[in-house]
């Protein structure tokens, strides 16, 4: 176990510093210190020197150089059971430093601040702090290094239960904490100076890190055996929770397929959301009739899901959620009344979230790989589509082809999906033929498909979806096109005088 003796305490943030050192002072350990930190703990009535006293050196260029100085890092780097280390140290009057307590420049949190000068970025770039604290982590059989204030009192126990010594094992954790913490320090300035000087690394760089922090333990993944976490990244927690219980491995897959759907209409839009898949979805200038409209489609489905808007979410339509069990509901704002209504019902997860999702990527495990991908956005509008068949949609027919699309876009595949009145009415998800998938959304249908339209996230490889179609009463159809056997379907709908749109643009979701 090492003796501390003598520690180098130098803190941007200086919450229980002062607590912490009086303690090392009650062991008798002599404390180095610079700028603020010297004349804090100096005014508490610790006994300090200062760092430019020890190196007979003084703080430079504004305090850039404070402690780059071959007293200081001789002191931190030299190994005790190097003879030759012990002899130079001797020979140029450099003593031991046995602890370092550094923690850095705030550099994450002022890149945060609105309009941050480009100066103020690189004058929180913090240097002798980290060299400070790599050079004691890679000296950790003999030093002890303490970034971060949660580790006070832990070490100040230890210190205690062994008279003033510090195991091994703790120098080793104290160390691995320490290359994490400058990892991502360093991964933070990297990030944001490759932004601020326009450096573009294109789509795909050969290289991608992502500085990620755990948020919370989750209490179990996607199954009860498997353990699970969340975790989130420099652009820190976007959401608020505002009741309810903890949100599970589940609740963050819907909620994120949730908000990314209703992301996709301009209209006032309700998601019913169930295993990443809409049950229900409707656009009405009424919220509340939205979201009537949305159950209606499934409501069996419905039990247990998570509901997502795109409008702040009052009172009447709150009271109308808590008629059935809803697991999670997810909106960008809600009045007061609201959120008291949402509350009544302890176990219902009610979360704010005023932004949409920023992330333009999409990062996925594959054979011990990662696949990145953008995410899928429309590209094209109705004015790059092209109307197949002889019979023209009408424009109301237009619209709701329209909504199908959208809506199409954020189901499993194969999709499809009817609709009418900017309302769901049968949706078919993530069958393995396309087929079967059109006639799961009849069987699901909650009304006649008389008059619907249809969607469907891909081509169709036969013309069998059409003739269901036309069985069903079907108006109007949306679709990719692409296939070899494209015109069999066009023939099929001018036989039965269906309207049919070509996207030429796919959207399977695996």
């Amino acid at each position: 176990m090492t003796q501390i003796k003598r520690a180098l305490i130098s803190v941007y943030d200086k919450t229980g510093i002062v607590e912490f050192a009086k303690e090392l002072n009650s062991f008798g350990v002599e404390i180095l210190s610079t700028g603020g930190t010297a004349k804090l703990l100096q005014k508490e009535g610790i006994q300090v020197t200062e760092v430019s006293n020890y190196t007979g050196f003084p703080e430079i260029l504004d305090g850039r150089l404070k402690t780059l100085h071959p007293k200081i890092h001789g002191g931190i780097l030299a190994k005790r059971n190097n003879a030759k280390h012990l002899e130079q140290i001797k020979k140029l009057d450099i003593g031991f430093i046995d602890m370092v307590v550094i923690n850095l420049y705030p550099f994450k949190e002022v890149i945060k601040k609105p309009n941050v000068s480009l100066e103020e970025v690189i004058e929180n770039i913090d240097i002798g702090g980290p060299t400070m604290l790599r050079s004691a982590a890679k000296n950790y059989q003999d030093v002890a290094v303490i970034c971060s204030t949660e580790d006070y009192t832990a070490i100040i126990k230890e210190l205690k239960e062994n008279d003033g010594k510090l195991s091994l094992e703790t120098h080793k954790r104290l160390s691995a904490k320490v290359f994490d913490s400058t990892y991502k320090y360093d991964w933070a300035i990297s990030f944001e100076l490759n932004k601020r000087f326009g450096i573009k690394q294109g789509l795909f760089p050969k290289v991608v890190s992502k500085n990620l922090e755990i948020l919370q333990e989750l209490r179990y993944g996607e199954n009860s055996h498997q353990k699970a976490a969340f975790y989130i990244g420099d652009e820190g927690k976007n959401f608020e929770q505002l009741g309810g219980k903890e949100l599970s491995f589940n609740n963050f897959l819907d909620l994120d397929a949730a908000w990314s759907t209703v992301q996709d209409f301009d209209d006032s839009a309700a998601v019913i959301m169930k295993h990443m898949n809409p049950c229900g979805l409707a656009c009405h200038d009424n919220l509340l009739q939205a979201y009537k409209n949305a159950h209606l489609c499934d409501p069996l489905s419905a039990f247990g899901s998570i509901v997502s808007f795109n409008r702040k979410v009052s009172k009447d339509v709150a009271e109308e959620i808590t008629k059935t069990f809803v697991e999670v509901v997810i909106a960008p704002d809600y009045e007061d009344e609201a959120i008291k209504v949402l509350q009544e019902k302890q176990a219902l997860r009610i979360i704010k979230m005023p932004v949409a999702l920023s992330s333009q990527m999409e990062i996925r495990c594959a054979l011990d790989g990662y696949l990145i991908q953008q995410k899928d956005y429309f590209q094209i509008e109705k004015k790059d589509m092209k109307v197949a068949t002889k019979v023209q949609p009408t424009d109301e027919q237009w619209k709701e082809l329209l909504f199908a699309w959208r809506v199409v876009k954020n189901i499993k595949s194969n999709a499809i999906v009817l609709c009418k009145e900017l309302r769901t009415i049968g949706v078919g998800a993530g069958q393995m033929s396309r087929i079967d998938s059109m006639k799961l959304a009849l069987t699901k249908a909650c009304q006649s498909p008389e008059g619907t339209v249809l969607a469907s996230d891909a081509f169709f490889p036969f013309s069998d979806v059409v003739e269901e179609a036309h069985k069903a009463g079907i108006s109007a159809i949306i679709q990719p096109g692409g296939s070899k056997k494209d015109q069999d379907s066009i023939d099929a709908c001018d036989k039965y005088g269906i309207a049919m749109v070509l996207t030429s643009e796919r959207h399977f979701r695996h």
